[in-house]
């Protein structure tokens, strides 16, 4: 599609506002006014201007296809906030794509990853959650289920920030290998088959960068509050590998402040008694085994390489090695997948009672598998749409309540991913790190270091290089960059 911009510098904005309906599409951005007279009739055509004369500022919208062309204008008085001036602009445009392709999103015109930090912010503005939730239906065109899950998150979300202190910060470390690339993963991970050779070294390195970075948080007096290892999936790993990582962890950082170790157990093919008798030795307080659907076809299709019931035995394993926290994530709008299939898929896990569900979303990333071998596939988005209302629906009644939330660009249907819990059993990490609530000090390739000032919104980041023989090959060229984890805190300390 084309998407015509002048007069202002919100260009980022409205393309999100078309990515929005036209997610597969290449945008071209250009200010030529008349771009519209030269596209075929099979390209859309958006336009978003803004000029300014003694009347006010003049905001007009277009939206053109073939034939058929509806705009929009309004007048906004001068001297109007900048952000204010952006959001009428960027809802006028939503209003135009909903009028031309006759249905609505769920989250309106609402672009952004983190609408839960979107609804704090509003609210702290207003005065209370449900001031910001009416603001947020009114302003930006968000449904009713939409701002209540977004409220009903908020207060959850509000208890668990309320741990977090000044020099408070989290860890990541970073596993990418996986047994086998998922179809809709965009995640930088190789499987163990390509990157075997590479493993060892990789592990070595790791090591010495959680040592580095321990000797860096000790120094800075910070207080450990999480920790998440994540990937890839972790579990590939051999119990004696984990266990090195795992053991450099404790060994490096002061752990007397943790409250949540958490180890991604991803793939139930992976998950044997040895490595988690290690996991749980380590201290880990919970773990993450995934089915994402119940269906064998389905699971092949995506290319998972367990079955459902090598999911139950995984689960069971865990239950027996101690485990009493752990998550298991689902996903919505799978290929093959339908309605009545997520529905069982979603009651055979309830029905095992893990302490939290994850419900996901299928995102249609650029770099997966699924996007391309893309033949048109349209996602079945009112189908999805509806798999993730059962879901509230049933989490709600089975006594889960919501604790984190996050949206993805290209998402099927326009919904969005969400954590739900028992009481008392969330994923700090997960808010912690959603919220950007405090600094995520992140070893291992692909891993990102997010330092963030206590008492503002600044975030600086420091980023590993993403792939693991880049990072074996330049990693001390690479560790030399955490030290600005020093220079950033001894300026605010």
């Amino acid at each position: 599609m084309i998407l015509i911009i002048k007069g202002h510098n919100y260009k980022f904005e409205m393309q999100n506002i078309c990515r929005l309906f036209l997610p597969f599409e290449k945008i071209l951005v250009t200010d030529d006014e008349n771009a519209a007279e030269s596209a075929d009739s099979e390209t859309a055509v958006a336009s978003a201007l803004i000029f300014v004369d003694n009347k006010g500022v003049n905001l007009s919208a277009a939206l053109c296809q073939g034939k058929r062309r509806i705009n929009a204008k309004e007048i906004v008085r001068t001297g109007t906030d900048d952000k204010e001036v952006e959001r009428r602009l960027a809802v006028m445009l939503y209003s135009l794509f909903v009028k031309h392709f006759n249905f609505t999103l769920p989250w309106g015109a609402v672009t952004g990853v983190r609408p839960v930090k979107l609804m704090r912010r509003i609210s702290d503005k207003y005065g209370s959650e449900q001031a910001a939730a009416d603001w947020l239906k009114k302003h930006l065109l968000v449904s009713e289920n939409k701002a209540r899950l977004c409220i009903e998150t908020l207060k959850t979300e509000n208890e668990i920030l309320k741990l977090s202190r000044p020099k408070s910060f989290s860890l990541y470390i970073s596993v990418p290998f996986c047994p086998s690339r998922c179809a809709y993963c965009s995640f930088v991970s190789h499987t163990v088959e390509r990157a075997a050779r590479l493993i060892p070294d990789y592990i070595e390195k790791l090591c010495r960068e959680i040592e580095y970075t321990g000797g860096i948080a000790r120094r800075l007096g910070l207080l450990l509050e999480t920790i998440y290892v994540g990937g890839g999936t972790p579990t590939v790993l051999s119990a004696a590998q984990l266990a090195r990582i795992l053991n450099a962890v404790r060994q490096s950082f002061d752990l007397s402040e943790l409250r949540e170790f958490t180890v991604e157990a991803g793939r139930p093919d992976t998950v044997e008694q040895d490595k988690l008798e290690v996991i749980k030795s380590a201290g880990t307080t919970r773990i993450s085994i995934n089915p994402q659907t119940l269906n064998d076809d389905v699971l092949k299709s995506i290319g998972r390489r367990h079955s459902a019931d090598r999911f139950f035995e995984a689960f069971k394993l865990a239950r027996h090695c101690g485990f009493d926290n752990v998550n298991a994530d689902l996903i919505a709008g799978l290929p093959g997948d339908d309605y009545d299939g997520f529905k069982f898929s979603l009651e055979k896990l309830i029905g095992l009672a893990p302490e939290s569900i994850t419900v996901h979303t299928l995102a249609m990333k650029r770099a997966s598998n699924f996007m391309k071998n893309f033949n048109g596939f349209d996602g079945c988005s009112q189908q999805s749409v509806r798999m993730v209302d059962l879901s509230i629906c049933k989490l709600k009644s089975a006594g889960y309540r919501p604790y984190y939330l996050y949206r993805q660009s290209r998402t099927i249907g326009g919904t969005e991913n969400t954590g739900w819990s028992k009481p008392s059993c969330e994923g700090l990490y997960n808010v912690f790190m959603m919220d950007e609530t405090h600094t995520v000090l992140a070893c291992g390739a692909g891993a990102v270091t997010k330092l963030k000032q206590p008492s503002g919104e600044y975030i600086e980041r420091i980023f590993n290089y993403k792939f693991p023989y880049e990072y074996n090959e330049q990693f001390d060229d690479m560790i030399q960059r955490k030290g600005r984890v020093i220079s950033f805190y001894e300026t605010l300390f």
